[in-house]
């Protein structure tokens, strides 16, 4: 199961920068939110911990180094809707990555990995 997810970590990796490339060619500029997980912080994956419900989500793929949140940006505004960042959910998802806009967690971007998204 690690050779498998070494891979799939891999794979999540080298998309990532034709996400942000695509960003870019849209107009927008793109910081890095949260990022990995340190499961001595936020629990193991499938395991829980008391840190607030999305960061401390048992399933959580950020723990698996399977997951970003980017900050969209536009003429200098901070764009925090779902909405705002469909046109890269979309891209994102015609590449095989999962976008949390499709729960209401727009800025997410990920692989999944045995259920976790």
């Amino acid at each position: 199961m690690a050779s498998k997810l070494l891979e799939r970590q891999f794979e999540f990796l080298q998309m990532l920068p034709r996400l942000i490339d695509y960003a870019h060619k849209l107009g927008y500029q793109v910081t890095i939110g949260d990022a990995y997980r340190d499961p001595r912080v936020f629990g193991a994956h499938g395991q829980s911990s008391n840190t607030p419900v999305a960061y401390g989500s048992h399933k959580s793929c950020h723990k698996l180094r399977l997951a970003i949140d980017l900050n969209l940006f536009k003429d200098g505004k901070m764009l925090a809707r779902s909405e705002d960042h469909e046109p890269l959910g979309l891209y994102w998802e015609s590449l095989g990555g999962s976008w949390g806009g499709r729960f209401g967690d727009g800025n997410h971007y990920s692989l999944s990995w045995e259920g976790s998204k």
